[in-house]
């Protein structure tokens, strides 16, 4: 089959490999979309640990596809059901797994990230993922594409983010950060019923994205953030802000653009060695700031993201913006560094 596989920092090309092999428990999925991540990039970048010439490894952790062959003890699966694939899986016994965090497992797997993903035609489930749930069926047809459904892992992820903070009819929400997981937390604000969604980013190409997205968002691309938020909020502040970018500077200055009683979002990452940022924690104690943290996303919260999708609440049809062959592999890294589209997506035959 072919694959993408990755050996370290910048340092990855696309092979013949071989099928990968299941057992009497696993399920062997043919791949037939596959999106491009920011954490897929920051990989690509910074390399992954463990990834190098003698232990290559297939990223890609946002996955759709038709289900190829299951183990003989696979039960509820069979070959041709189209699916989509919840990437995160836990040991099944700690505390957080029996919560329902498998997501949050300290000993977590996920597909693309420390075991062979998307990024190629077939992908092996192994027993875990299929009895944990992992694998959720979709109804393939004229309201759902295999594209649409490799998009549910991020819309989840965001999802989640989006409980956290708990957005609430008539608030104000700031999200810093224009790429499609922005877009997607404006989205679900206006599903909330958000009296005002702001969208920002230093990048005008995105924030232009964003106007075209929806006109409703109110977009700025400038660099006095809070003199925007002072006049979008009379000086108040806004309800919510979600940090949707990996910015030490947007964490710095979240807090500090909040109405009393505002809450934050710390939806993205920091790279390593920038993780430490200054807050006045009496901005917090005075203002009773509620700050919240989101990394990935639980099974059922992914489920739902299915359900809203399928009922048509939230419409992503634009989100996939761009396809390409697997052997466009550059081209899609490419528009993905600099933001020309929303979701750069691989599909495959």
């Amino acid at each position: 089959m072919k694959a993408l596989q990755f050996y370290g920092k910048s340092d990855y090309a696309l092979k013949e490999v071989p099928v990968p092999e299941i057992d009497e428990n696993g399920i062997l999925l043919k791949v037939k979309a596959a999106a491009v991540c920011g954490s897929d990039l920051r990989m690509i970048q910074n390399g992954y640990k463990d990834v190098s010439r003698e232990n290559p490894r297939i990223y890609g952790h946002e996955i759709a596809g038709i289900i190829e062959k299951t183990g003989k003890n696979v039960k509820n699966y069979r070959p041709g059901m189209t699916v989509a694939i919840a990437p995160n899986m836990g040991c099944g016994v700690c505390d957080a797994c029996v919560s329902g965090n498998t997501h949050l497992c300290r000993d977590y797997q996920a597909f693309g990230i420390n075991r062979d993903g998307g990024f190629a035609e077939y992908v092996a489930i192994p027993k875990e993922a299929v009895v944990q749930g992992n694998i959720v069926p979709v109804a393939i047809g004229e309201h759902m594409t295999f594209e649409k459904a490799a998009v549910l892992e991020p819309l989840s992820c965001v999802y989640n983010g989006f409980e956290q903070v708990g957005i609430k009819p008539c608030d104000s929400v700031l999200i810093i950060g224009a790429g499609p997981i922005g877009i997607m937390h404006g989205m679900l604000a206006k599903m909330a019923g958000a009296a005002k969604v702001m969208i920002t980013d230093l990048n005008e190409n995105r924030v232009r994205l964003c106007r075209e997205f929806d006109s409703s968002f109110i977009t700025y691309a400038g660099e006095n953030l809070k003199e925007f938020v002072n006049e979008q909020t009379k000086g108040e502040g806004v309800s919510v802000c979600i940090t949707a970018c990996p910015s030490p500077q947007a964490q710095e200055m979240a807090p500090k653009l909040l109405a009393i009683n505002g809450r934050v979002n710390f939806f993205g990452g920091l790279p390593e060695g920038k993780s430490m940022v200054t807050i006045d924690t009496n901005q917090i104690h005075y203002r009773q700031l509620v700050l919240t943290g989101s990394c990935r996303a639980s099974l059922l919260q992914y489920r739902k993201c299915l359900k809203l999708v399928e009922a048509k609440v939230l419409d992503i049809d634009r989100i996939v913006s761009a396809v390409y062959p697997l052997e466009a592999f550059e081209e899609a890294f490419e528009a993905a560094r600099q933001g020309k589209n929303l979701k750069n997506i691989f599909v495959f035959d």
